[in-house]
């Protein structure tokens, strides 16, 4: 039988909502499951912090009456990326990918739900969206409550059930609920912490807002400040080092003088927490305070000051480069673009280029050639130097092996490996080859028509992999070994489509372990110990009773497999006979 304890949502993309800001409302105290769930993943630092996000594209309509349809091409992903970590997304060709991991740099627009930035803190920035929320927190705060109000009494209903379909049924509630509240209600928590239970939010907003206005000033003369240093140990800029020197001062006195302001202003809003510290729920709330910026929220200006920490190597190493520009203005376009430089006359610009496409194994030579003038490799290498030359935290590595020879392969993988070491970068690292995969990453995500089925360390997806979509996916692998006489597992069929996905789990159209849940209900992520998440519904039985599923479904496959040789032969010596 189906465990109660077992079928309860885990806790994921949503810790506030269900393990700490709960307890505001009801005054609860509940354990905090992130000292539960494996002290290794909490030491290293978080560099992305995904939640529920979305990503629809929508479809030109054939006639004004039709409705819009859309291509969901990510759905409800929550997800960590560590600073310094690999992160591996692998799955079939059209499961979502290349789109996360464009999204999550924001060149796609999102369609809905949460990607916070730890490499610069929201208190250095702050962005416009910051003030937009704390103006809006009378308003928002009382909605939010009535909606954790209702969450609550969702998880009281569930809990009082009996009916295991019931249960199912409000386990789908439940999960919606948790996104709508965190994709409506979470920044302002983030942002405000527990000065949200002062009794005065009219106050809290007004305080909040004096401090975010000053942050915001010497944010943009300190982005002015770092433009005006660039520019003061720049060749071209020679005959204007008298200007340049007296705007700086200029800008350092002006800073000095907020700064001063500003500790006044942090004191003042210390003072009305501290006012708040003895109110119901302020620890819970303080608890969920956030200094990430949602990349989401920001405006293009301001997601333009941050495209520099966030670059991408693109699949197709051609295609991706300008034919009509020269190696060194390539990899030199972003450098000039976000200001490094003034231009290529610039007093080191040329060793600066060439000091690049030494680390990524490109001669110096090279820098007046063409695109068409190299190899596959060689291109990559280049695409691989663009994106290095603007000194980025993170880049998305899109397919940038799968269309080299094997030979290629690794010294590609092995240049990214060391410069991953040496300048502490992370990637994304985005493909459908299980064996690089494997080779290149820390953590293993796998995913399915836009849905993320299963996260863990690489060896452990390897060894123990929980989800029959991983596991199908690890069977087709070709293997070397032939004396072993194991036979490749074809997963049968195609992706559906993403335009009308199916309900409940998405793999069930292709499951041989698929249940009546599976085809209604949709499999939350849940952890199953030491950072190992899996969404499939098989999780939910006891360790013992899905053995015990397992092994008859098998059983039923290999009868079937057996019955069909058997007609097979049969039909075989029929035409042999006539």
């Amino acid at each position: 039988m189906y465990k109660k304890s077992d079928v309860s949502i885990q806790k994921r993309g949503l810790e506030a909502v269900e393990n700490k800001v709960i307890t505001s409302v009801d005054n609860t105290q509940e354990v905090d499951t992130e000292k539960l769930i494996g002290n290794r993943l909490n030491e290293k630092k978080v560099l992305f912090k995904i939640q529920n996000l979305k990503k629809f594209f929508p479809l030109k309509k054939k006639f004004f009456t039709d409705r819009q349809r859309y291509v969901h091409a990510n759905e409800n992903i929550s997800i960590e990326i560590y600073e310094g970590e690999t992160l591996g997304l692998v799955g079939e060709s059209g499961s979502g990918k290349s789109t996360l991991g464009r999204t999550i740099i924001q060149i796609y627009d999102q369609t809905e739900g949460t990607t916070l930035y730890y490499g610069t803190k929201v208190s250095e920035m702050a962005p416009k969206y910051v003030g937009s929320m704390i103006n809006n927190i009378p308003k928002l705060y009382p909605e939010y409550k009535k909606a954790l109000g209702e969450l609550n009494a969702l998880y009281e209903q569930r809990d009082k059930e009996t009916d295991i379909e019931k249960i199912h049924e409000l386990e789908d509630k439940l999960m919606f609920k948790r996104r709508d509240i965190q994709n409506k209600y979470l920044n302002m928590v983030r942002l405000a912490g527990g000065l949200l239970a002062h009794k005065d939010l009219s106050k809290v907003s007004g305080v909040l807002k004096e401090q975010n206005e000053l942050r915001a000033k010497i944010s943009e003369i300190n982005y002015r400040l770092e433009k005006l240093e660039i520019k003061l140990n720049d060749s071209e800029y020679a005959n204007k080092l008298d200007s340049l020197k007296s705007e700086m001062d200029k800008l350092r006195s002006e800073r000095e003088s907020l700064s001063k302001q500003l500790l006044e202003k942090d004191a003042k809003v210390e003072s009305v927490r501290m006012e708040a510290v003895n109110e119901e729920g302020f620890k819970d709330l303080e608890d969920d305070r956030d200094d990430g910026i949602d990349l989401s929220q920001l405006t293009t200006g301001e997601m333009r000051r941050l495209r520099k920490d966030l670059q991408i190597i693109f699949q197709d190493p051609y295609s991706s480069l300008d034919t009509k520009l020269t190696v060194g203005n390539i990899i030199g376009e972003g450098v000039l673009a976000h200001d490094m430089f003034k231009s290529a006359k610039s007093k080191g610009y040329s060793e600066y280029i060439q000091k690049i496409m030494d680390e990524c194994g490109l001669a110096p030579y090279f820098i007046h050639r063409y695109p068409h003038q190299f190899s596959g490799g060689q291109r990559q290498r280049i695409g691989i130097a663009r994106a290095l030359a603007v000194q980025p935290k993170f880049i998305v590595c899109d397919e940038a092996v799968s269309a080299l020879d094997v030979s290629i392969q690794s010294q590609v993988i092995n240049l990214l490996q060391d410069l991953r070491v040496e300048k502490n970068l992370t990637y994304l690292f985005i493909t459908h080859d299980l064996s690089v995969v494997k080779y290149i990453s820390d953590r293993i995500a796998v995913m399915y028509l836009g849905n993320i089925v299963e996260l863990s360390d690489s060896e452990e997806i390897f060894k123990t992999p929980l989800h029959p979509y991983t596991d199908a996916l690890l069977n087709a692998i070709p293997r070397t070994d032939v004396e072993s006489n194991q036979e490749l597992s074809i997963l049968e069929g195609d992706i559906p489509s993403a335009v009308n996905p199916p309900n409940g789990c998405r793999f069930h159209t292709r499951c041989e372990y698929v249940m009546d849940r599976c085809i209604n209900f949709e499999p939350d992520l849940q952890d199953m110990g030491n950072g190992h998440f899996v969404a499939c519904h098989l999780m939910d039985l006891d360790p013992e009773e899905r053995a015990n599923f397992i092994k008859e479904r098998d059983q039923e496959k290999l009868l079937k497999m057996k019955h069909e040789d058997e007609l097979m032969v049969e039909a075989i010596q029929e035409t042999q006979k006539n």
